[in-house]
């Protein structure tokens, strides 16, 4: 069985909201290293999430969530926020 790996088209909003997850990485007292041990995830991916390059997987967004000691919808876009890759073209 092969899996095929879905890309975010360009311009997509995220699952997640990089500031979210950077501060709640900075609550629970951990490195981004730490997390993405914890996470099973490499140190990159991680900084590309926190810098809204990458998108966060729903795996990795329960993953993050559970490690953090948080749910996932603290980690995700709140309704009044506009999403990050629209934000960042219109700069």
């Amino acid at each position: 069985m092969s899996t095929t790996r879905m890309r975010r088209r360009n311009g997509a909003p995220f699952q997640h909201s990089p500031e979210a997850v950077r501060s709640a990485r900075e609550n629970a007292a951990l490195s981004q290293k730490a997390l993405a041990e914890k996470c099973g995830i490499s140190a990159q991916l991680l900084c590309d999430i926190e810098a809204g390059r990458r998108n966060a997987t729903p795996n990795r967004l329960r993953a993050m969530a559970r490690v953090l000691g948080c749910e996932v919808a603290d980690l995700q876009p709140r309704k009044d926020e506009p999403p990050a890759a629209i934000e960042r073209q219109a700069s």
